[in-house]
């Protein structure tokens, strides 16, 4: 249907008076009269009654007309849209994360973010970075906050370093109560560990940590997600070498101790090379402006 013929068609709607609507489309009446007369032969029903005195829409131009301002006004905004969507401020942003994110980069990157692009829907999802490579991978999200595996990622991936920090020691503060607030003075106590396939460059940072310090290892529990972990700390059932930043997670019962010589975690971000969206590109952005701060 040509759009043309549908803006004919409003602008006599709404002035009820050819001449009139003639002048506010930038052009003469026989030219109008004849589109809506097209139009109507288009359609199968008059849209107007005509008398040399009025002009007024038919029962079916009435109705016809609540269908055809709003789709002729989604259609005017499509250049506008299109602008939105090439600029990255509309759409979406899919973005994974590890659970130690959660307390270090990620609350930073989606407050800025957000308030740079507010119209755009974030979608959040925790998961391994075993778990969220493979999703990356198959097409599926925008980004994903993990920590690198010890071997090259796949070529198909990009990946920004985002933060590098040390490990700490989350101990129950019973512990620290009973004089053993040095390493030396706990090494040997139960250790809380995640499971190597979700995390193994995590896992061996802790582990070969640990082996050099004491010579001995003897893991209690495995967790996955890290309140979890800090929850049993808490719980006294041992202890656990986590990032710097789980310090922002205060949990009763636990005290988080510095060690001597800590090993260093990595984190990034992790995309699609090929992925050209919009959102992807100024997440970006943002990310590096995280980075630098």
């Amino acid at each position: 249907m040509d759009l043309r013929q549908l803006r004919h068609f409003l602008a006599v709607a709404d002035t009820l008076h050819f001449g009139r609507a003639a002048e506010r489309l930038g052009m003469t009446q026989p030219p109008l009269s004849q589109s809506i007369l097209a139009l109507e032969r288009q359609l199968g029903a008059a849209l107007f009654t005509r008398s040399k005195r009025n002009v007024a829409l038919t029962a079916f131009g009435r109705q016809w007309l609540e269908h055809v301002r709003p789709a002729v006004e989604r259609i005017a905004a499509l250049p506008d849209i299109a602008r939105r969507i090439r600029d990255g401020t509309v759409g979406q942003l899919g973005l994974s994360f590890v659970s130690t994110a959660d307390y270090s980069l990620l609350p930073a990157l989606v407050r800025r973010y957000a308030a740079r692009f507010p119209s755009v829907e974030v979608n959040l999802t925790e998961a391994t970075s075993d778990v969220q490579i493979e999703s990356l991978l198959g097409g599926h999200g925008h980004a994903g906050i993990i920590i690198p595996p010890d071997t090259a990622l796949p070529e198909a991936l990009a990946y920004m370093p985002l933060l590098r920090e040390p490990l700490v020691a989350a101990v129950p503060e019973a512990w620290v109560s009973d004089g053993r607030s040095s390493d030396g003075d706990w090494l040997d106590q139960p250790l809380i560990l995640f499971p190597r396939r979700v995390a193994p460059v995590f896992h061996d940072l802790v582990t070969g940590y640990l082996a050099r310090r004491s010579g001995s290892l003897h893991v209690r529990q495995e967790a996955i997600q890290m309140q979890t972990i800090i929850s049993l700390v808490s719980a006294g059932m041992g202890f656990a070498l986590v990032p710097d930043s789980l310090r922002n997670l205060a949990r009763t019962g636990v005290r988080y101790l510095e060690l001597r010589e800590p090993p260093v975690l990595e984190t990034g971000l992790a995309w699609l090379r090929e992925n050209d969206s919009a959102t992807l590109r100024e997440f970006l952005s943002v990310a590096a402006d995280v980075k630098a701060a």
